[in-house]
């Protein structure tokens, strides 16, 4: 019985993690990979081309999500918090 209570609040653990993170890592990927393909087709090897557009990226994803981010770990956040007590 406790097992299954420790695997279901592993797996959302994970899966909220995982949502929460998803934006932002897929929109740095893509402005990476774009930023690589720029740099291939111009043979520009500027190491600062590379952090600049992704740090950009990640900040307008941070504005833009931030706000579902942060509602979507409070409601885990306190869900988990609240059921303290059935736990034990």
């Amino acid at each position: 019985m406790k097992s299954d209570l420790a695997l279901q609040l592993l797996s959302d653990l994970l899966w909220n993690a995982l949502l929460i993170s998803a934006p932002l890592l897929a929109v740095t990927l893509v402005v990476g990979l774009l930023v690589s393909i720029l740099q291939v087709v111009t043979q520009v090897q500027e190491m600062s081309l590379t952090y600049i557009p992704k740090i950009i990226a990640a900040v307008m994803v941070l504005v833009v999500f931030g706000p579902w981010m942060l509602k979507r770990l409070m409601a885990f956040s306190i869900n988990l918090i609240s059921n303290i007590p059935t736990y034990f």
